[in-house]
């Protein structure tokens, strides 16, 4: 006998697939994508089509599945805070063992994709993945050093894009790693100074929690830009980019150290919105220039 299905079980499809896919934190996954790409189109000789599309597959998957971990493992601080109480898990849309299930089935199919890539990916992709759910995730409750424990997996992609195309980790490949994690920190640092009272409530002490005056973290955000400038330019001559990406990446650093810079003076919630949106403009530019002008 066919099941029709009833109208509130077609409403609640849809919205339920919207929020397994709002576990895989579809925008930091976008963003892991394009730096992985850019990693294997640097690292290239031979491009191969299947493997880059099977690099990227694993890579989505692997990403998304670590969110979901993420998610799961933080669903009562998420539950505390403003900007993640209407997420999936804390506002009771999906159950924990539901989301448990499905960050490990798409780890492990991501793990699998990455292993037919090469062996060098694959031991990346889990070390991010380890790293990510098991050192970051619980680290954010007892010390700020998690943002730059954060900061490695974070890094790890475009490394993974590199022992893609290459099966090897070169000189070119680590650059890319230190300019990603340097990225981060700015970018992140921003970030908790924006939402401080909701970290706070959520119980993580980051550094912006416990740096009561800023002074801390505009320090760190200034010193972390800073060594990102000269990481760029010596990266790019490494990956064989052309002129226009130095002089790109000098004028974007310098703009980019400026706005890290204001935030230190002033250390106020503009001044850390602005270096936020730098950092988010800064990025893509930046990468687009090293693989479009070599």
């Amino acid at each position: 006998m066919e099941v029709v299905p009833t109208a509130a079980a077609v409403a609640v499809a849809p919205s339920r697939a919207a929020d397994f896919a709002e576990l895989t934190k579809p925008r930091i996954t976008a963003l892991v994508l394009v730096t992985a790409a850019v990693g294997y189109a640097v690292g290239v000789h031979v491009f191969s089509a299947g493997t880059f599309l099977l690099f990227l597959a694993g890579t989505a998957l692997l990403c998304s599945g670590a969110s979901a971990l993420n998610q799961y493992l933080e669903r009562e601080a998420d539950a505390r805070m403003v900007r993640t109480s209407r997420r999936p898990i804390p506002a009771g849309r999906l159950r924990p063992e539901d989301a448990l299930v499905f960050g490990l089935s798409l780890s492990a199919v991501g793990l699998v994709l990455l292993a037919a890539v090469n062996a060098l990916t694959l031991a990346l992709g889990a070390m991010s993945l380890l790293l990510y759910v098991l050192a970051y995730t619980p680290l954010k409750r007892v010390s700020s050093l998690c943002t730059v424990v954060g900061a490695i997996p974070g890094a790890l992609p475009p490394l993974m894009g590199w022992a893609a195309a290459r099966g090897s980790i070169g000189a070119a490949g680590l650059g890319l790693f230190s300019i990603l994690f340097l990225w981060q920190l700015p970018h992140f640092l921003a970030i908790g100074w924006l939402y401080r009272e909701d970290y706070a409530r959520g119980g993580f002490p980051m550094l912006a929690v416990t740096d009561a005056d800023g002074a801390s973290s505009g320090r760190q955000s200034l010193l972390y830009a800073t060594a990102l400038l000269p990481v760029t330019l010596l990266s790019g001559m490494l990956a064989g980019a052309g002129k226009g990406y130095l002089w790109g990446a000098l004028i974007l650093g310098a703009g980019f150290l400026a706005c890290a810079g204001f935030f230190a003076w002033k250390r106020s919630v503009p001044a850390a919105r602005r270096l936020f949106l730098a950092s988010v403009l800064y990025l893509p530019v930046l990468l687009g220039l090293m693989v479009f002008d070599r």
